[in-house]
């Protein structure tokens, strides 16, 4: 029986095999979507497993939720990745914007704005900078600087020292407009869904500063 496996599994093309175990976590997956540098994600949608979520580690990128803040305030998660074993959270608490790397349960790192979002449409944005190399032998991604905006003027930032190399928290998954399960820091009660309306998250990975997307594109067609 050991012997006819071996002879249909080299017919077949499944040699060699790869017996590295968890060493393989690191490898690229193939992807059977295009490669994009732009991700927009909208509300009451089902959970993005990581596998096909942004890559969003040891790289610069940015979140950024156009919404709709009601008179006397709003509160709840924009965007989150991951759990209480480590994550990111996007949210709105107390009025003030937040952001929190969930350093693989170890540390929490957080950002918050200087004063609070007032009612009415507005683009909230964490833009992440990296301030060096990421080492992942030794379990850490890179440094980096976290910013956070209101349509686009800074109101708060922070230096996180180390991030997740690898990935966020066993079977992290990214969700919008809420933190379902074991959440990414004990600063909420999950699920914490946000109060307000939210018209769409996009994750940017390309590197660049955040934008006001919308009011780019009205400014394109203006010219056309």
């Amino acid at each position: 029986m050991i012997g006819l496996w071996y002879v249909e599994a080299g017919r077949y093309n499944v040699l060699p095999i790869d017996s590295r175990g968890t060493a393989r976590i690191a490898d690229e997956r193939p992807q059977i979507a295009v490669n994009r540098q732009r991700y927009t994600f909208y509300p009451h949608t089902q959970a993005m497993p990581a596998g096909a979520a942004p890559r969003i580690l040891n790289r610069p990128y940015s979140i950024n939720a156009e919404v709709e803040i009601p008179e006397g305030g709003a509160e709840g998660v924009l965007l989150s990745m991951g759990g209480n074993d480590g994550g990111i959270s996007f949210y709105v608490q107390g009025g003030k914007l937040c952001f929190v790397h969930n350093y693989l349960a170890i540390a929490h790192y957080t950002v918050k704005s200087r004063r609070k979002v007032t009612a009415g449409r507005h683009f909230l944005s964490m833009e992440f900078e990296p301030t060096g190399p990421a080492d992942p032998k030794h379990g850490k991604g890179t440094p980096g600087i976290a910013r956070l905006l209101v349509d686009g003027k800074e109101v708060g930032r922070a230096e996180i020292p180390v991030t997740a190399p690898i990935r966020l928290g066993q079977g992290a998954q990214m969700q919008v407009g809420m933190d379902a399960g074991a959440p990414v820091t004990p600063e909420y009660k999950p699920p914490f869904h946000f109060t307000g309306h939210i018209k769409r998250v996009i994750v940017d990975i390309s590197g660049e500063h955040v934008e006001d997307y919308e009011e780019a594109m009205k400014v394109i067609l203006m010219k056309q």
